[in-house]
């Protein structure tokens, strides 16, 4: 039976959330399920905080995914931003804990360079090579976008790391088996 991974890409912001789906098949090319933008309206901001609990709750419920992946704080020099930042962040992963999934997260750099192969590109390569990857007709919202991309470098980093480790567990194996060998050669 092939195995369906469904990701959860998230990129957190205090006004504008992105978030994306897509789902990847053993055999088939990566797939976009949802892609769009959660956008926090209300005046208080532990009232826009609730709303993204909520809203990333019903995108769980909804589209059940089997793994998250979300961006990680860019710290840069103004203190407040980061910090509302950091407080959409642990809002979305508590949201996702609720339903016991594993969380995984990436560095803006890491996303960039595993989407574009380039850790310094902009948002309009990013998109860009979003609408490639997961053969959109057009392209998505730069958030979304974003997300999407979180999702795609999560899938990427993740069946390299399944490759890697696949190697290196026949070369274990093979030294190993050597090893046996000349010990029973003697």
């Amino acid at each position: 039976m092939p195995v369906t991974r469904r990701i959860l890409g998230i990129d957190p912001g205090s006004r504008i959330t992105g978030v994306g789906i897509i789902e990847k098949n053993e055999k088939e090319a990566p797939q976009c399920l949802f892609g769009g933008c959660i956008r926090l309206t209300a005046p208080e901001e532990s009232m826009r905080l609730g709303s993204l609990f909520a809203e990333i709750q019903t995108l769980v419920q909804t589209y059940q995914p089997t793994e998250i992946a979300i961006e990680q704080v860019f710290v840069n020099k103004n203190v407040r931003s980061a910090l509302k930042l950091g407080q959409a962040r642990g809002v979305a992963i508590a949201a996702v804990m609720q339903a016991n999934l594993m969380v995984y997260e990436y560095a803006p750099r890491q996303i960039k360079q595993a989407i574009t192969g380039s850790g310094a590109a902009d948002k309009s390569q990013i998109q860009h090579m979003v609408q490639v990857l997961l053969s959109l007709e057009q392209k998505p919202q730069v958030d979304a976008s974003d997300a999407l991309a979180v999702a795609l470098c999560h899938l990427h980093t993740d069946l390299t790391a399944q490759k890697v480790s696949r190697k290196s567990t026949h070369r274990r194996n093979r030294l190993a088996w050597e090893s046996y060998d000349r010990t029973t050669s003697r």
